[in-house]
């Protein structure tokens, strides 16, 4: 009504207390934080578990699948991912350099192969050309 948050330190305040509810009200916050916090974690774990069991199943399909249709099993590039930061959410961020560098790395990698491929063509009509043709 009066925009008050906790109407019994509006009503001690008004009898003459001091409020002295401060400092359980911050333990009582940073209790919540931290069951909010341990609730996340537990969230995430639960659901790395959940997929962690779901790519099992989909495994065993494809080896089923595999073994019926005799098709070997393509060896993996990628080993299996290193053991993340207890908490993804606090790794360091990169910088919008660091990310512009990493896509400007990416975008040389793929014109420096389209603009190689197109020369070594440009180069063999070239000397075919050249065979061909003679000055006098």
């Amino acid at each position: 009504m009066f925009g008050l948050l906790n109407p019994a330190s509006a009503v001690t305040s008004a009898v003459g207390g001091d409020g002295g509810d401060d400092g359980d009200d911050k333990e009582k916050e940073e209790e919540a934080e931290r069951e909010r916090q341990e609730a996340i974690r537990e969230a995430e774990e639960r659901r790395k578990e959940k997929h962690r069991k779901m790519e099992e199943e989909r495994e065993k399909m494809r080896q089923e699948i595999r073994d019926k249709y005799n098709i070997k099993k393509k060896e993996e590039v990628q080993e299996m991912m290193p053991q993340e930061e207890p908490n993804p959410l606090m790794r360091k961020k990169k910088t919008p350099e660091e990310l512009a560098r990493e896509a400007e790395a990416e975008d040389e990698d793929e014109f420096t192969k389209l603009k190689n491929s197109i020369e070594t063509q440009v180069n063999e009509i070239k000397s075919q050309i050249e065979s061909k043709c003679s000055l006098q």
